[in-house]
C-alpha cells in the first residue's frame, strides 16, 4: 500500500473511531437512568422486606432492558476495537513501506542505529498494547490468543512480530524454528485454558533483552493486566533456575523441546 493511500485510510479510521467513542459514551448515558431505577427498587424492596409480584415484574423488565443495553454498548466497543486493530495495521504497513523505500525519520532510526535502550522502550511499548482479546459468549479464543498456537496453515506476514532461532543450518530449518508471537492477550477471568499454566515448559524473553530462554511457568496471570511469573533454566542456582522474573503474555511462546532432566 503507498505511503499517501494509508495516511488517507488512517485518516479516515481515525474520524470513524471518534464517532464510535462518541456514540459508546452516548449510549452510556442513555442506559444510565434504566441502572439508576434498578437500584432504587432495590432500596425499595430493601425498605419494605419483601419482593412482591410487583417489584419482581418491574426488576424482570428493568434488567431486560439493562441487558439489551449492555449488548448495544459492547457492539459498539467492539466496532472500536476493530477500527483500532486496523489503524495499527495500517502503521505498520506504513513503517515497513517506509524502511523499504529508505525514507527513515527521527522517531523510527534503521535498526543499525537503534540504541539499546530505545528497543526495550518499543518491546515494552508492544506489549503494553497487545489487544485483549473479548469475545461474545460462548466464543472460543482464536489461534495467537495468548497460550494458543498458530493454526497449521499460518503463514506469518511482513510486520507480524515472531520469535526466530538466529542460526540454522539451511532455509527448511530457519523456517522451523520461526514461532508468531501472540496477537492477543488472554483474559485469565474469562478464558483461563488460553494460559500456560504452572510448570508448563515455554520460551519466554529474558527481561532486558531480545532473547528468548527455556522457562517454566511459576505462576500465570490472574488478572487481564498481569504477566506471567516464570522461572528460567540457569545452571548457576542450585535447583537449576532463575528466581521468579515477570514476562508479558506477548513475548511466552510454547517450547516443543523436552524439559531438562
Amino acid at each position: 500500500m503507498a505511503l499517501v493511500s494509508a495516511d488517507s485510510r488512517i485518516a479516515e479510521l481515525l474520524t470513524e473511531l471518534h464517532q464510535l467513542i462518541k456514540q459508546t459514551q452516548e449510549e452510556r448515558s442513555r442506559s444510565e437512568h434504566n441502572l439508576v431505577n434498578i437500584q432504587k427498587t432495590h432500596e425499595r424492596m430493601q425498605t419494605e422486606n419483601k419482593i412482591s409480584p410487583y417489584y419482581r415484574t418491574k426488576l424482570r423488565g428493568l434488567y431486560t432492558t439493562a441487558k439489551a443495553d449492555a449488548e448495544a454498548e459492547c457492539n459498539i466497543l467492539r466496532k472500536a476495537l476493530d477500527k483500532i486493530a486496523e489503524i495499527k495495521s495500517l502503521l505498520e504497513e506504513r513503517r515497513i513501506a517506509a524502511k523499504i523505500a529508505g525514507l527513515y525519520n527521527d522517531s523510527e532510526p534503521p535498526r543499525k542505529t537503534m540504541r539499546r535502550g530505545v528497543l526495550m522502550t518499543l518491546l515494552q511499548q508492544s506489549a503494553m498494547t497487545l489487544p485483549l482479546w473479548i469475545g461474545k459468549p460462548g466464543d472460543k479464543p482464536p489461534p495467537l490468543c495468548g497460550a494458543i498456537p498458530a493454526s497449521g496453515d499460518y503463514v506469518a506476514k511482513p510486520g507480524d512480530k515472531v520469535a526466530a532461532r538466529v542460526k540454522a543450518v539451511d532455509g527448511d530449518e530457519h523456517r522451523r524454528r520461526i514461532i508468531p508471537l501472540p496477537q492477543w492477550k488472554a483474559n485469565p477471568e474469562t478464558d483461563p485454558e488460553a494460559l500456560f499454566q504452572k510448570e508448563q515448559l515455554v520460551l519466554a524473553l529474558y527481561p532486558q533483552t531480545t532473547c528468548f530462554y527455556r522457562a517454566l511457568i511459576h505462576t500465570p496471570p490472574q488478572r487481564p493486566q498481569d504477566d506471567y511469573s516464570v522461572l528460567f533454566e540457569d545452571t548457576s542456582y542450585a535447583d537449576g533456575y532463575s528466581p521468579p522474573l515477570n514476562v508479558a503474555q506477548r513475548y511466552v511462546v510454547a517450547c516443543k523441546e523436552p524439559k531438562k532432566k
